[in-house]
């Protein structure tokens, strides 16, 4: 199968140049659903919407957008980045993107994950200090539901399930379905051992450090028993492309900068300087920064390192502004994607 190459995006909310001031989050899920339509129209294969309950990003709710993006396309396969597992109800998570395949006649996708912000957590009344035993047991039960009509199912942070049926059910069978990870070995072992695709978070850093990730998520993979087909590995990285690196870096630093200084502040990071934001666009660091065929090497590159299946990239880490966003789809999709396709065949 030939490497699937897409987008992510967080939605986060623009600035007005003129002002400064914040924009509302409408006009924001407007832009959106207009860049997944070019997505779409220039050939990607996947776009994938996140899931925050923050002020700085407009979607609390993945599904809702990608079911309005799924009536305005027609190829590209519509995927959450994530869907924050821990904090949800897995039966209603599996009805939404059922729903959500059945619209777009079979192109939904899961991405569960345990989310990068906690403030999911009190929203709906989760327990932070039982962060990975949620996950586990909700995970568990999303797996169920994909493959049973009729569930019989208990534990202990969610009510049970007594022989229930769950419906709608989707087109695509099973629905597909990716855990997202930060990288620690133990997330790369759990995909493993369930046979489910890893979508492997590279934002910054040596990406090389994590190939031993990727390789023991195979061997795992394989030590269970499971067909090395099933066992896919994406890559999702920071990036921006315009006609040259000069002028990608021009627009992507102010608000890259702004966004994971102000994320930094919350997590003990320090600022964001040019200099590393520069480093990081290297050849040997995590983003995809330039030119479309500076990104064309770089995608080459890890694909040496990691021989992923799927590469997906965030445009807009900050306030893109829109029309630059919607240019870089369009190179994206016309001149790096094709590219990428052809070099590995």
């Amino acid at each position: 199968m030939p490497m699937e190459i897409g987008i992510y995006t967080f939605a986060e909310t623009p600035l007005d140049p003129a002002t400064g001031r914040q924009l509302g989050a409408g006009q924001r899920l407007r832009d959106l659903l207009e860049e997944i339509g070019l997505a779409d129209q220039v050939g990607l294969d996947v776009f994938g919407v996140g899931e925050h309950h923050r002020p700085d990003y407009a979607v609390s709710s993945p599904a809702v957008v990608l079911a309005a993006a799924a009536a305005r396309t027609s190829r590209i396969r519509l995927t959450s980045a994530v869907s924050v597992l821990s904090s949800d109800d897995p039966v209603r998570v599996f009805q939404d993107f059922a729903t959500i395949d059945l619209i777009s006649q079979g192109r939904a996708e899961i991405m569960a994950g345990r989310g990068s912000f906690i403030e999911s957590f009190p929203l709906f009344g989760q327990d932070l200090r039982q962060y990975d035993e949620i996950f586990s047991e909700k995970l568990d039960l999303l797996l169920k539901l994909r493959e049973e009509e009729r569930i019989t199912w208990s534990g202990a942070h969610r009510p049970a399930i007594d022989d229930r049926p769950v419906f709608p059910r989707p087109q695509q069978q099973p629905l597909p379905g990716w855990i997202a990870v930060g990288g620690s070995p133990q997330s790369g072992v759990r995909c493993a051992r369930l046979g489910l695709p890893m979508a492997l978070a590279i934002i910054g850093g040596a990406p090389a450090r994590f190939k031993p990730v990727v390789d023991l998520y195979r061997s795992a993979g394989a030590e269970a028993g499971h067909d090395p087909a099933s066992l896919r590995v994406s890559i999702n990285s920071h990036g921006f492309i315009a006609e040259d690196a000069a002028a990608a870096a021009e627009i992507a630093f102010p608000p890259f900068a702004e966004t994971m200084t102000r994320i930094g502040r919350e997590r003990g990071w320090p600022p964001t300087s040019r200099r590393q934001f520069d480093m990081e666009a290297e050849l040997t660091g995590a983003l995809f920064l330039g030119s479309p065929q500076e990104v064309i090497d770089k995608i080459l590159y890890q694909h040496e390192l990691f021989a992923h299946d799927r590469f997906l990239i965030q445009l807009t880490v900050g306030p893109m502004p829109h029309a630059e966003v919607m240019k870089a789809i369009e190179l994206f999709g016309t001149e790096v994607a094709p590219a990428v396709r052809r070099a590995l065949g």
